[in-house]
C-alpha cells in the first residue's frame, strides 16, 4: 500500500487533459504548490517507546526478531488511514498521529499477551489491518503513546464447514487472500467493497463493512456468524448458531465497534459456492428521480441483482459511473443517469433474474444500455481511489462521503447534501462538482454515496473539514445516519453520539468499561473518552 496515497503506486496514471482542462476552467483548480515530502525525509516524532514496555511486547510475541517494529518507516505505513485529510497531511510529512511501536502478533494468545503488556506500562492500542480506514478510525483520538496491533500474521482459513457452508477465518486476511483459500474448495464470501484490494477480514467486521455486491450477497454484518474478541479483560466468543433467542446477540455489539471494545482474532462467516456465471448490465434512465423509484421496485418486490447501482446525472456526465472512463463524455442520447446491474450464481438462475429483472425496469422507464457499461463498471470497480490520488496530484481538492435512509426520505437526504456541499464550498470561493450514487439497497432504503471535487484552498484540510461537517449536519437534520458503511471514527463520532442519544451512549460506554476499564483501546474512537 502506497504510504501517501492509496494502493500499488504502479497502477496509478495521470488525468486524461480534458479532465485536467474541466478543473481549470469550471473549477479553478490551480497545480500544487509543493510536492510531496519523500518518504526519506520525514521525521517520525517522538517519545520513543520506553524499553521496559518493548521488552514487554517482545515477550508477548514470543521474541521474534521482527515482532516489534520501531523503525521509522514501519511508523509512517501505520499512521492514520486513507481519508483526503490523512492523505493530505501525510503529503506535507505529518506524522504526528504515528504509533510508537507496531507489533504483529501470531494467534489469540498473542494478542491477549499483547494487551496485557499494554495494560501494564498504560499503551493505548489501536489496530491497524489494511489501513483503509476514512473516517479517522486509525488513531486515538488523544495525543500521547500508543502502538499499533497489525495482524498479518494472523492470515489463515482456520475451519470450513462444507456441511453448513461455514468459515473461520483470521482477521488479518486480505479480502484477495481470503476468496483465493475459499476457491480453492469451490466457495466466496461474495464480499466486494471498494477496499476490496486491500482491507482485511477482522477490518470488515469492525467496521459493519458493505460490498458493492450487497444486494445479492449482503452487508458483511450479515454474513458474520460467530466472533472470537481479544480484550484486555479476557475471550468474548459470540456466536454459537445461525441464530438465537438467548438475550441480545452479542454478535452485533462487536460488529461495528471499530477495536474500541477488543481486537477481532476470528470470524466465522458464511460461504456460498463460486458462481457458475457473472453478467453485468447497463441501463439507463432520464432521471435520478425516475431510476430511484425503480431500483425500489427491484428491492422491494425483485427480482433483486446480485449489483445493483444507480449514478445521478451529474456523475453519469462525467463518467464516473464507469471510473476508467473518466472524462469520456457520453452522447446525447445516453444522456440521463446510468444504473449498473449484475447477476451471480448459476446459469439458468442468472437467466431467469435478468429477464425478469428487465422487465421490471422497462416499464419503469429503463432503457437496455447493454453488457458495455456494466462490464467496463466491473472492470474499474476498484479504481475510484487511484482517480483521488490523481485529482489531489493536480491540486484538486476530492473526498467522499455516504449516508443511508428510508425510501420515502431519499429525495430529501439527496438534496440536503448537495446543498450544504455546494453552499458552504461555493461561499468559500471554491464552487464544487457534487455527484452522487445510489450504491446499496435494501427493501425499505439505500445509501447515497456522495462524491466532491473542488479547489484546495489556501488551507484544504481546514477547508474540506469545514464542508464535512456542514454535510454531516444535513444527514442528521434530514433523518439520515452519519454512516452507511465507512463507519464511525474520529470523523463523525460527534454526529454519532447525537444520533445515538445520551442513553445509548451510556450503554456503550459501560461496555467499554466492562471490557476495556483502563481505556486503552482505541480511545477517542467510536465513542468520546470520559
Amino acid at each position: 500500500m502506497l504510504w501517501n496515497g492509496w494502493g500499488d503506486p504502479a497502477r496509478a496514471t495521470p488525468l486524461p487533459d480534458t479532465v485536467t482542462g474541466l478543473l481549470r476552467e469550471l473549477l479553478g483548480v490551480k497545480p500544487r504548490a509543493a510536492a510531496s515530502v519523500p518518504l526519506e525525509e520525514i521525521d517520525v516524532p517522538g517519545p520513543p517507546l520506553e524499553e521496559a514496555a518493548r521488552r514487554a511486547l517482545e515477550a508477548a510475541v514470543g521474541d521474534r526478531a521482527d515482532g516489534v517494529r520501531t523503525d521509522a518507516e514501519t511508523r509512517i505505513r501505520h499512521t492514520r488511514g486513507k481519508s483526503t485529510p490523512d492523505l493530505l497531511r501525510m503529503r506535507t510529512g505529518d506524522t504526528a498521529d504515528a504509533p510508537a511501536a507496531v507489533v504483529l502478533p501470531d494467534g489469540h494468545d498473542e494478542v491477549l499477551a499483547v494487551l496485557e503488556a499494554c495494560a501494564e506500562h498504560g499503551l493505548a492500542l489501536v489496530p491497524f489491518g489494511g489501513g483503509t480506514s476514512v473516517v479517522g478510525g486509525l488513531a486515538p483520538g488523544r495525543r500521547g503513546t500508543f502502538v499499533a496491533l497489525d495482524p498479518r500474521r494472523m492470515n489463515r482459513l482456520l475451519d470450513l464447514d462444507e456441511i453448513s457452508r461455514t468459515a473461520t477465518l483470521q482477521p488479518g486476511l486480505r479480502a484477495p487472500e481470503a476468496e483465493a483459500l475459499l476457491a480453492e474448495h469451490g466457495y466466496t464470501l461474495g464480499h466486494f467493497p471498494q477496499s476490496y484490494e486491500w482491507a482485511t477480514i477482522g477490518g470488515f467486521a469492525a467496521t459493519r463493512s458493505s460490498g458493492q455486491a450487497s444486494a445479492g450477497y449482503g452487508r458483511f454484518d450479515e454474513m458474520v456468524l460467530g466472533l472470537t474478541v481479544a480484550t484486555p479483560e479476557g475471550t468474548l466468543d459470540t456466536g454459537r448458531a445461525p441464530r438465537s433467542a438467548a438475550g441480545p446477540d452479542l454478535r452485533q455489539l462487536v460488529l461495528g465497534s471499530e477495536g474500541a471494545f477488543g481486537v477481532i482474532t476470528s470470524v466465522t462467516v458464511r460461504v456460498r459456492p463460486v458462481p457458475e456465471v457473472r453478467r453485468y448490465e447497463g441501463w439507463r434512465f432520464a432521471s435520478f428521480e425516475e431510476g430511484a423509484a425503480a431500483l425500489r421496485r427491484l428491492a422491494q418486490d425483485g427480482p433483486r441483482p446480485t449489483v445493483l447501482r444507480l449514478s445521478d446525472e451529474t456523475e453519469t456526465l462525467i463518467g464516473l459511473a464507469q471510473p476508467d472512463a473518466i472524462g469520456t463524455f457520453p452522447k446525447r442520447q445516453d444522456a440521463g443517469c446510468l444504473a449498473v446491474l449484475g447477476f451471480e450464481g448459476t446459469e439458468h438462475d442468472t437467466a431467469h433474474r435478468r429477464a425478469g429483472a428487465a422487465a421490471v425496469l422497462r416499464a419503469s422507464g429503463g432503457v437496455l444500455a447493454g453488457e458495455e457499461p456494466g462490464e467496463r463498471w466491473a472492470h474499474g470497480r476498484y479504481s475510484a481511489p487511484y482517480l483521488r490520488d490523481s485529482l489531489l496530484d493536480a491540486g484538486a481538492l476530492a473526498e467522499t462521503l455516504e449516508t443511508a435512509t428510508y425510501w420515502s426520505r431519499v429525495p430529501a437526504l439527496y438534496a440536503a447534501v448537495r446543498g450544504a456541499l455546494t453552499g458552504t464550498l461555493t461561499e468559500a470561493g471554491t464552487p464544487p462538482l457534487v455527484l452522487c450514487h445510489i450504491s446499496h439497497v435494501y427493501e425499505n432504503g439505500a445509501s447515497l454515496y456522495f462524491t466532491v471535487v473542488c479547489a484546495q484552498g489556501e488551507d484544504p484540510v481546514a477547508h474540506w473539514t469545514r464542508a464535512k461537517h456542514a454535510a454531516n449536519e444535513a444527514i442528521l437534520a434530514a433523518g439520515g445516519t452519519i454512516t452507511h458503511h465507512h463507519g464511525v471514527g474520529t470523523d463523525h463520532r460527534d454526529w454519532y453520539v447525537r444520533e445515538a442519544g445520551p442513553l445509548g451512549i451510556g450503554a456503550l460506554r459501560a461496555v467499554k468499561r466492562s471490557l476495556d476499564p483502563a481505556g486503552l483501546l482505541s480511545p477517542g474512537v467510536l465513542l468520546p473518552e470520559d
